[in-house]
This record gives C-alpha cells, structure tokens and sequence, in this order.
C-alpha cells in the first residue's frame, strides 16, 4: 500500500485530531503517503482530498474538534453518492481509508467496502462509548469529565438554595456519561435507558434523601432515557410534590468540546497507528479498538450491531451510595 486516507465523520468528539494525528506520523513512518479528507463522506464525493505530511499535525494533539472537519452527507447514502465518492478516490490512488467516527461511520464504511472492495479500517469516534468492540471510545472521558466539573459547580448552587437540580447530559440511547459522571458527582439520581426508574422512584428517592436530611440534590437524566428528557421529569415530579425548589440544566454540545484527557490522547493514538498497521497488514472492514489495554479488531458488523451492555455493579453502586 503506497497511499491512503483518512477523514471523521458524524459528531466531533475530543481525541479525534490525535487520532488523525496518530494515522499521518504512523503512515509516514511506513512510507505510505497519507491524504486528509475533508468534511467526511461529503467531501469525499466532492474530491475534498490534500496530501498531510508530518508538519500538518504538530501542535494538534491537544485541540478539540477536528481538524479534517464533519458533515452529514445524504447523498452517500445512495449508491451514485458512494460511486462519486469511488471514484474520486481512484483518482488520487488512494488504496485504503481510516474512518474516525461512530457507528453511522462505521455503517457507511461496512457498504462503501462491500460495494467497491476498497480496504477500511475504522477508529472509534464518539463521546457516547456505545460501540461494541472497545472499552472505551474517543471522546468519552473528555466527555465524562467535563460533565463532572458542571456538576461539581450546579452542585455548589444547589446547596447553596437547597434545590433539585435535573442535569441532562448527552450519550443518545447510551447513559455511560450519566453512569460514570453522576457517580463521579454524587448524583442522588441516575436516570439512563439501562436501568428501570420511573418517575415514582425519582420521587420516592428525593423523599429518601429528604429523611437522611438531605436539603439539595442532583438527578443525572441521560438524553436518551425512554421516559423523557430532564426537562419533561423534572414537571412530572414538580406536579406530583410539595415543597421541592427544581431546577433543570442541559448540558448539551459543551460536552463535545475541549481539549481532550490524557486517556483520550493515547486511546486515539493507539486506535490510529492500530489502524495503519492493520491496513498494512491486509485488515479490512474492522475497528480498531481497546479491549483489556489490548489492541483488537472488531469487524464492522459486530461493531455496530452488538449492543455494549454498562456494568450493572456501577449502577447498583449508586443505590448504595447515595443514601
């Protein structure tokens, strides 16, 4: 393999220009010339494609974001979409990809291979931690830990009023941020799609907390919990209680930002040269990821399709600590 490229796709996530990072220097220590794609799919149909040596990532590893940009792309959804996009790639010879992202990427990486045979190996992308394959993905401790610092700070607010506080955090149908931070935080509560609360718990916890007198605290509400988001519990309980002073905030994108931790820099250089050298070593249509601090390949369709079950031992725990 003499040229390959690499891009990210779906939503930004902190570690992925250490990643990209990892992908050019191990590339150019192989002696494979390395192309940056930019704005993912997209601006692969558009042939948005520059060669990267090794001084186009100094002075990156610390940066949130990506420096190769992200879109949607509806078009590479159709078969035309995926040809251009081909094609586009036959005419700088590239011979292998590196896609950084989710499992969206990894969904159209899996087709994109099926279809034109082009070898692709992917590096897992997302602050939500919800590929299988990896214990860890890029982004989530960044993510983890810049909920827990709003946190600590909502928590100083809520004792100070003796109030309530529904903070929302993101993680889509996976509640590892909410697990992880609420436990790191304190959080009375944790509401994630992995456990079985309902709004009656929620009630019968704070009134707990109230016996234990307990005069604020936090209930921690993944965005992806099937009873609703912060804002719709946080009425719900209001209208069902006396007395309570509550309060909602959504985290929302901050969480997506920021330079990431020393955990995601190296999670996002092991998973890239991981990459390059499984590209090199005739991989395809696998991920790259951490099982145990070892380097393993999971092919794209477990990848996606396994669901990658939180430990119920942490979940337990916040019963028992939040007394």
């Amino acid at each position: 393999m003499k040229r390959m490229a690499v891009f990210t796709s779906g939503g930004d996530a902190p570690g992925m220009n250490a990643c990209i990072r990892a992908v050019v220097r191990s590339a150019t220590y192989h002696n494979v010339e390395v192309f940056g794609v930019m704005r993912g799919y997209e601006g692969m149909i558009r042939g948005r494609l520059h060669r990267m040596e090794s001084s186009a990532v100094s002075n990156t590893i610390q940066k949130g974001g990506t420096i190769l940009k992200s879109a949607r792309s509806s078009e590479f959804k159709t078969h035309e979409g995926r040809k251009k996009a081909y094609q586009q790639l036959r005419h700088f010879d590239i011979e292998g990809l590196v896609a950084i992202g989710g499992d969206g990427t990894f969904t159209a990486a899996k087709v994109f291979h099926e279809e034109f045979g082009l070898p692709i190996i992917g590096c897992p992308g997302t602050i939500d931690n919800d590929i299988y394959g990896t214990d860890y993905t890029i982004g989530y401790d960044t993510a983890v830990n810049t909920a827990l610092e709003a946190i600590d700070k909502i928590r100083d607010t809520a004792d100070s009023h003796n109030r309530v506080f529904f903070i929302e955090v993101m993680g889509r149908d996976s509640g590892y941020i909410a697990v992880q931070s609420g436990i790191g935080g304190g959080a009375e509560i944790i509401v994630s799609p992995e456990n079985s609360n309902t709004t009656e718990d929620i009630i019968n916890a704070l009134r707990k907390g109230k016996l234990h007198h307990k005069a604020s605290a936090i209930v921690l509400v993944a965005e992806g919990e099937v009873m609703g988001n912060a804002t719709k519990l946080a009425a719900e309980v209001q209208a069902a209680t006396e007395g309570l002073d509550i309060r909602v905030t959504t985290l929302g994108h901050i969480q997506r930002g920021g330079s990431p931790t020393a955990s995601d820099r190296i999670l996002a250089s092991r998973t890239g040269v991981g990459a390059v050298e499984g590209l090199l070593n005739g991989k395809t249509s696998v991920m790259a990821g951490i099982q145990n601090n070892h380097l393993v390949y999971t092919p794209f369709d477990e990848a996606i399709n396994k669901k990658k079950p939180i430990n119920q031992e942490l979940l337990r725990m916040v019963k028992i600590l939040s007394i």
